[in-house]
Order: structure tokens, then C-alpha cells, then sequence
């Protein structure tokens, strides 16, 4: 087997063949020459698709049906409650479902309002824009690794007004052309360090943005609070340690969040 056929494999798999081909190249080519078989670099890769996206998923996701109810939907109200009960089918979002009330508004208020934004490994976090104060032509660019995703939140865009795109991309190597206000980078740096521990600063330190937002979880996905907090807080400081970039800190009952000043 080459590590072509290795691709193709993993891609016709129904768990992973929505994951975009050039993120799943690159774990194999990483995967494959560190096993003795096949079987066990398939079985690798498998995994580590698992931990970077698959375990944050909810099962079934009946896009289709979600967009159509948020088009048909008759009032701003309705419409956050759908969004409120897609989110529960992604991990990372229905963590934050119990602070979204204060989480956007809370960080971003003397920045507000929002005129573009880049969300990175957004997940389905942009069902999460009626919460956001963002301008009402405001520019959303979000960024995934699920091409199906990509496209169901692409077409949830002009439902809530907004100007810009959903991609699916290899989210570790992809950086955003576009120049924007404020960047999201949330709950992701560790999953790409699964792939890349050099990732980090290299995203950061790429993305064309005035502001920041990070964020870390402060519980494992078994909902265990292992030090979560005082760990990625001391990482992610030292990790910018040599830039002059200027950082706040928030802490949530959910999440741990930096917003970063760049210029």
C-alpha cells in the first residue's frame, strides 16, 4: 500500500470522507512511515482524525434539515433557539452554550462592533453570530476541516446577514489571505498540536488581525479538571513570551480566553 491508497482508504471511510483531502494527506504522510504495516498506519490515522475532529462530533448531523428550519423560521428569536439546539451536536459549542449570553459580549466590548472576522477550526460556531456584536455587514470568514460542515454554514451566512465565506481547509497549514478585525482562535490550538506541536505561534503569528481571541478548555472531553487552567495559561504565555503583543485574560466556567492585541 502507498500513501496514496492509504488516502483513499481513510477517505471512503463514511466516518472521515467528509474531512478535507489535503488535512488527511498529511496525517498519513506523517502516520505512514512510522508503522511497520498497513494495517496499523490506517489504523494511526483513523485515530488521530479521531482526536483532532471526530470525537467533538455529535453523530448525525441532518444539515439539510437544520438549514431549512433557520430559513423558514419567522422571527430573530426562533432562529437563536434552532441555532442554540444545532450547537449541542458539536462539543466545543455546547460547552459554551450555558455563558453564550456573556461570553462574546463580555469579551468584546470595548472592541465592538465587529466589522470582519476569521474563525479558525470554527466548528459550529458560526451559529453563534446572532450573539456576536458584529456590524450588520459585517465579514465572517470560518475555516474547518469538514468539507460538509463548511458548506451547510456557508449557506447559514446570508440567513444571518453576513458577507463571507465557510471553507473546509487543512486548518494546520491553510492561512487566511483576508485582513480583518478580529480572529477567533477558539479551543484549538491543542487539537492541532496533535498533528503539529509547532503549530501554535506560527497560526497566530499569521493570521492578518488586529485582535485575537484564544480560548482553551478548563476540562477534558470526559469532564475531568486536571490543572487544565494553570497549564495552558503558562503555554500560551510562554508561547508568546517574544512578541509585544498585548494580552487580557478571562476565565469562564467552560473556558479559559486571551485576547490579544496585535497591532
Amino acid at each position: 500500500m502507498t500513501v496514496e491508497n492509504l488516502v483513499d482508504e481513510v477517505l471512503q471511510s463514511p466516518k472521515y470522507r467528509t474531512i478535507c483531502p489535503a488535512f488527511v494527506r498529511r496525517v498519513v504522510e506523517q502516520e505512514f512511515p512510522r508503522h511497520p504495516n498497513p494495517k496499523a498506519a490506517e489504523k494511526a490515522v483513523k485515530n488521530k482524525l479521531h482526536q483532532v475532529g471526530g470525537a467533538y462530533l455529535g453523530g448525525s448531523m441532518p444539515y439539510t434539515k437544520w438549514l431549512k428550519a433557520l430559513i423558514e423560521v419567522e422571527n430573530d428569536d426562533g432562529r437563536r433557539h434552532i441555532c442554540q439546539k444545532i450547537m449541542q451536536n458539536h462539543t466545543s459549542t455546547k460547552e459554551r452554550l450555558p455563558i453564550l449570553e456573556t461570553f462574546y459580549q463580555g469579551v468584546l466590548a470595548d472592541i465592538a462592533p465587529i466589522t470582519s472576522m476569521i474563525d479558525m477550526a470554527c466548528g459550529l460556531n458560526p451559529l453563534a453570530i446572532p450573539w456576536m456584536p458584529l456590524t450588520p455587514d459585517a465579514e465572517y470568514y470560518a475555516y474547518d476541516i469538514y468539507r460538509d460542515m463548511a458548506d451547510f454554514l456557508h449557506a447559514c451566512l446570508p440567513v444571518f446577514g453576513m458577507q463571507g465565506h465557510v471553507q473546509a481547509q487543512d486548518i494546520g497549514q491553510f492561512r487566511p489571505p483576508e485582513k480583518v478585525q478580529l480572529a477567533l482562535v477558539l479551543k484549538t490550538l491543542p487539537c492541532l498540536e496533535q498533528v503539529d506541536k509547532t503549530v501554535s505561534f506560527n497560526l497566530l503569528n499569521a493570521l492578518q488581525a488586529n485582535y485575537l481571541l484564544v480560548s482553551f478548555p478548563v476540562r477534558s472531553l470526559g469532564g475531568k479538571n486536571k490543572g487544565m487552567v494553570a497549564n495552558y495559561e503558562s503555554r500560551f504565555m510562554e508561547l508568546i513570551s517574544e512578541t509585544d503583543w498585548q494580552v487580557q485574560r478571562f476565565e469562564f466556567a467552560t473556558e479559559l480566553v486571551f485576547r490579544v492585541k496585535k497591532c
